[in-house]
């Protein structure tokens, strides 16, 4: 109850970190659609940060939310099942579609649209917990986002091939956070179905970055630098993780 006091009192700070979150996430999508010509590298790189926030951002903080009651296992289990869930509605839009991938741009930028309103609503129940709680993930959060700006643009790119479109989508992500915060203020989520939450989102990621956004730049360029750019992506999201969790250098 105190977190809870503290967090309403803070809620001028709260609006103010959404806002940051919104930004960081608008100049991440701006460069994207700026250099979409380097689609290749751009895609490249994006499935290198959307695998490395699924395996060293959301895994490990779901295991750590989730992990004194229901276990590593069963944690995994539930990354599995986000992953065949995100693959089984994939195929299906694919047949109804006829082929066609157009949905991918919508499913794909949504997904991520979704995440941001988490990241805002972790952020809010954070503070409920503790300020220095709130404010690790405040940190966390503002981290990713730029990669967050980007991945959205080119999911919407590669589906519909249509800026506008994008556009559209980048505004969703970018309000997402403070949405999110918002919510925070009016319900109180569990940390056991908070993790739960967090892992069914990991499985959509892998599932994002390792069969659409991976396969799809290796396609349009094959080369090597378009390798370096995933690898790229994957260790910035390393070095984001390592400098803002809590046993990282001060």
């Amino acid at each position: 109850m105190n977190g809870f006091l503290l967090a309403r009192h803070g809620d001028p700070i709260l609006m103010a970190l959404g806002l940051a979150a919104g930004v960081a996430t608008w100049l991440g999508g701006s460069l994207a659609l700026r250099y979409a010509d380097k689609i290749h590298l751009v895609l490249g790189f994006s499935a290198g940060a959307v695998i490395g926030v699924a395996l060293l951002d959301l895994l490990p903080e779901a295991v750590a939310l989730g992990g004194p009651s229901r276990g590593v296992a069963e944690t995994t289990a539930i990354v599995a099942a986000g992953f065949v869930a995100y693959l089984v509605v994939d195929r299906l839009f694919l047949l109804r579609a006829g082929g066609g991938v157009g949905h991918r741009g919508h499913f794909g930028a949504g997904s991520l649209t979704a995440h941001s309103l988490l990241d805002g609503l972790g952020i809010g129940l954070g503070f409920q917990v503790s300020p220095s709680v709130g404010a690790i993930l405040a940190v966390a959060v503002l981290a990713h986002d730029l990669a967050d700006g980007m991945n959205t643009v080119n999911l919407s790119l590669r589906g519909s091939g249509d800026r506008r479109i994008a556009r559209r989508w980048l505004i969703a992500d970018s309000v997402a956070p403070m949405i999110g915060i918002a919510v925070s203020r009016l319900v109180v989520v569990s940390p056991d179905r908070l993790a739960a939450i967090i892992a069914a989102f990991t499985g959509f990621f892998l599932y994002i970055g390792a069969s659409e956004l991976l396969p799809d730049s290796h396609h349009r360029h094959p080369r090597a630098w378009t390798t370096v750019a995933t690898v790229l992506g994957v260790a910035m999201i390393g070095v984001i993780v390592h400098l803002v969790s809590p046993g990282g250098p001060r």
